[in-house]
């Protein structure tokens, strides 16, 4: 952090809609710059006070929040760096930044997703590339469209210094969008990259025209598996029944506007996975999941049922219909510590 003598200046590099609104919301709170690629998005930005492409017209952003392309700029200001860049430019950006970027600048992640090759969570990749920096999460329910337009939600923030994570949460606050802290970085960041998987699979399950009671069966299953695989990697069990856990996971694989979701349901229509990628403006983190997360099944040893069928309907050419009856042929044992469905 800045010294308390001034104002921090918090630098959001991504010009997408959760980046947007991240930003929208640190612009509110102190100096916030915008760090894009497109110079037109950048213009939109400061000068039209929307992000059109991500956003819509609707959506009016803070005067007071700026853009540029420039990324020496940006970086060279920044009191508090926010990555609202997909998983894999996450590394490259991070990269060039380690260039510019002043010692020990808190680096928090907006990504929900892992890094493919190395299995690396995105703090991971930040003590790596930027050592000494500290480097945590914010994630939670948060439709990226709802928060913009002023609906009450909440997120988590996640670093491993809960003195820092309460001087930074202040950023990240306004009246309707409420941040908690935590110390769980690994939780957060685990519980983020898996709810994407599962709510491929909860779409794939609304295109095969299931029932309320099913889709509520298999969000529950699947936070039992999110826990248990967090636990594994060194998470704490709570977090995967909080926010980043069970809320973004509701959240995901219910909401039309859940890019996740909308890849499960393409699929079940029967719409080559490539075709459905190539229509979408952002990226589904839990596409590049499900390879990562049954990698990590298999290296600690556990059963997980529910990724396993999206991995196989992802990356190994099975078909809707075929995961719906993988999970039905699991036998059901102990809802707490049985290994299947």
């Amino acid at each position: 952090m800045a010294p308390a003598t001034r104002e921090p200046k918090v630098v959001v590099l991504g010009g997408g809609s959760w980046g947007t609104t991240v930003a929208s919301i640190c612009a509110r709170r102190c100096s916030t710059l915008q760090w894009v690629r497109s110079e037109e998005t950048a213009k939109d930005i400061t000068e039209n006070h929307r992000n059109s492409k991500y956003l819509g017209d609707e959506v009016e952003l803070p005067e007071s929040l700026k853009a540029t392309t420039d990324f020496s700029e940006a970086a060279a200001c920044a009191d508090v760096i926010v990555m609202g860049v997909p998983s894999h430019g996450f590394r490259a950006v991070l990269t060039e930044l380690a260039r510019e970027l002043r010692p020990w600048v808190p680096v928090v992640s907006l990504v929900k997703g892992l890094e493919q090759g190395t299995n690396y969570r995105m703090s991971q990749i930040v003590t790596e590339v930027l050592p000494g920096h500290p480097a945590g999460i914010l994630a939670g329910p948060n439709i990226a469209r709802e928060v913009a337009e002023g609906y009450a939600a909440a997120a988590v923030l996640a670093m491993p210094d809960q003195h820092l994570a309460a001087n930074l949460a202040q950023l990240f606050r306004t009246k309707r969008f409420r941040t908690y802290t935590t110390d769980d970085v690994v939780g957060v960041e685990m519980a983020g990259a898996l709810k994407n998987v599962y709510a491929i699979a909860v779409g794939m399950g609304y295109s095969l025209g299931i029932g309320e009671n099913t889709r509520a069966m298999v969000m529950a299953r699947a936070v039992r598996e999110m826990s248990k695989l967090g636990e594994a990697t060194g998470g704490h069990r709570d977090t995967f029944a909080g926010l980043a856990g069970m809320g973004d996971l509701i959240v995901t694989c219910t909401s039309q506007r859940s890019r996740n979701r909308h890849v499960g349901e393409q699929l079940g229509a029967g719409k080559p996975l490539d075709e459905i990628i190539a229509s979408m403006n952002q990226v589904a983190e839990g596409v590049k999941a499900a390879s990562v997360i049954m990698e990590f099944a298999d290296q600690y040893g556990i059963s997980m049922p529910i990724a396993r069928e999206v991995d196989a309907v992802v990356n190994h050419g099975s078909s809707v219909e075929d995961a719906y009856r993988g999970l039905m042929r699991e036998k059901p044992g102990h809802e707490v510590h049985g290994a299947g469905f």
